[in-house]
């Protein structure tokens, strides 16, 4: 039996991620904060339905920054794969604490590969990297070759993330992959991300709890597809002979205000209605346009995208109703 360690574990890709690995059949052990509350709500059923989970799932507490931790979790637990997933991964948050997110999101990575190095482990390793190094784009659409260009403090911290997984790979022969993902959404994104901002006020507004959303820039393009198809190819990255990095994307673009109008239209509404423009959701500076080439990794790891735009938009819109339904029914609204 295959053992796996995820950060990140709790958060929209962590939680698909755990579940396509014990559909595998891997131990898997994920690292999460401690907090005054609960926060393992995109995990919790796999707790609730021993038939999925048996006996296989594991948390422990630890926190990014606290590398003494992941040197003894690694000795303990001694996994197999690593997928690293744990950031501050708010673009726009990023400008508010920027501070903050290079510790977390760039030096928590070396923290995680410097373990791997003093432990000796032959653990392979993933790092989530992301298509806003790309930022003010050099091509379109951007591949594996495409020049970085990071506008914002996330971005930066992911590009030191990214070369520090290449130098580790290259330095002492760590089995070491960047995932290079466009952006990728679900019914589990957190709320405070764009896209669920918007389908979550479409199923409040349809359902009469709003009126209004409050948006920034709409013009502003960008690849999406659906989170839970691409954690199947972080796994298929660490089954491969050797270590590369990857672009993870449809191919297509859209922009918010595309996302918007499909998901309004979808819940029956008129979104000029609704929407309204907050220059405090603007960033200091934007990324106008992102959509990737996959070519790289449909050619070696025989992995392409299933949903598309429109489909990801209504199930994301239903998702939202029903939660919205679901607590009217519950008394909670």
């Amino acid at each position: 039996m295959k053992k796996a360690l995820i950060t990140g574990i709790t958060g929209q890709d962590g939680s698909y991620l755990v579940e396509f690995l014990l559909s595998k059949g891997y131990e898997v052990h994920g690292i999460i904060r401690r907090a005054s509350t609960f926060n393992t709500s995109r995990i919790d059923h796999l707790y609730a339905d021993p038939h999925i989970n048996g006996v296989r799932l594991f948390l422990h507490y630890g926190d990014i920054a606290d590398s003494t931790n992941h040197i003894k979790l690694l000795y303990r637990i001694q996994p197999d794969e690593i997928y690293h997933l744990a950031a501050q991964s708010h673009v726009r948050v990023s400008f508010d604490i920027p501070e903050y997110t290079g510790d977390v999101t760039g030096l928590g990575t070396v923290r995680i590969l410097e373990a791997i190095r003093e432990t000796g482990l032959k653990a392979r390793f993933y790092q989530a990297s992301s298509s806003e190094m790309y930022g003010k784009v050099w091509e379109v659409p951007q591949r594996e070759t495409t020049p970085f260009y990071p506008r914002s403090p996330y971005a930066a911290a992911k590009l030191y993330a990214y070369w520090v997984t290449v130098n580790y790979r290259e330095s002492y022969g760590i089995f070491a992959c960047n995932g290079i993902l466009f952006n990728h959404e679900s019914p589990r994104r957190g709320e405070t991300f764009v896209t669920r901002k918007i389908t979550r006020a479409a199923a409040h507004i349809q359902g009469g709890l709003t009126d209004k959303i409050y948006l920034g820039n709409l013009d502003a393009k960008r690849d999406w597809g659906y989170a839970k198809e691409y954690v199947v190819a972080m796994w298929l990255m660490l089954q491969q002979e050797k270590p590369d990095d990857y672009v993870i994307a449809t191919g297509e673009t859209h922009s918010v205000r595309e996302f918007v109008q499909e998901a309004f239209s979808y819940a029956g509404l008129d979104w000029q209605r609704h929407v309204e423009i907050d220059p405090k959701y603007y960033r200091p500076t934007e990324v106008d346009i992102l959509v990737g080439d996959a070519s790289k990794a449909k050619g070696i790891l025989g992995w392409e995208p299933k949903t598309r735009f429109k489909d990801l938009v209504h199930l994301m819109v239903d998702s939202d109703v029903a939660a919205q339904k679901e607590e009217r029914k519950s008394g909670l609204r």
